[in-house]
């Protein structure tokens, strides 16, 4: 499926989409990017039997020792089963710091932007797979992975995940739905 334009508005067929396609592949782990928790409690509407981790930004990616999602948030969506991972973002990280102060290039600054060729959505749902797999929140069967392009979903895939250190054996199965502009 291919949408006109990325943004929230793609959010509830994104989940949809996901959630049948998964379904039918017999998957039951999603791993869902939020910001503020949004997009999770309107996942959790719909993924029935499915065990949900969200991933969100590390503390002090938008201001020094602060987290973008309230502590309220997350522990009511812990208290729901859903598991919560902060992490670095496994395709920037410190490359971005190094980078923003010495300029060059750098190796996983260029996977994150070989993987923007196909929208920022389907960027961010690899990365987060890489996040949740290095906190342990998964168990590296083939999963679920949506990510979005600002706010909400608009991108999501079926892949085998695997942790930072072994990036390459990600294996990106199918692409469920996308942005075809962005």
């Amino acid at each position: 499926m291919y949408f006109d334009r990325p943004g929230k508005d793609n959010t509830a067929q994104t989940l949809s989409l996901a959630y049948t396609r998964g379904k039918d592949l017999g998957l039951n782990e999603a791993v869902i990017a939020t910001t503020t928790g949004d997009t999770v409690y309107k996942a959790m509407e719909i993924f029935g039997g499915f065990k949900i981790t969200a991933v969100t930004y590390h503390c002090g990616f938008k201001e020094p020792f602060k987290n973008i999602m309230s502590a309220e948030v997350r522990k009511d969506l812990e208290g729901k089963g859903i598991t919560v991972v902060s992490g670095t973002h496994a395709l920037s990280g410190i490359e971005r710091a190094v980078a923003k102060k010495h300029s060059g290039v750098y190796p996983a600054l260029l996977i994150a932007d070989t993987l923007r060729l196909f929208g920022q959505g389907l960027k961010v749902a690899v990365e987060i797979s890489v996040m949740a797999a290095d906190a342990g929140a998964l168990t590296g069967k083939d999963i679920v992975s949506i990510g979005g392009s600002a706010k909400g979903a608009d991108a999501a895939l079926i892949l085998r995940p695997a942790n930072q250190s072994d990036f390459f054996d990600i294996r990106i199965r199918e692409i469920i739905c996308k942005p075809r502009e962005f």
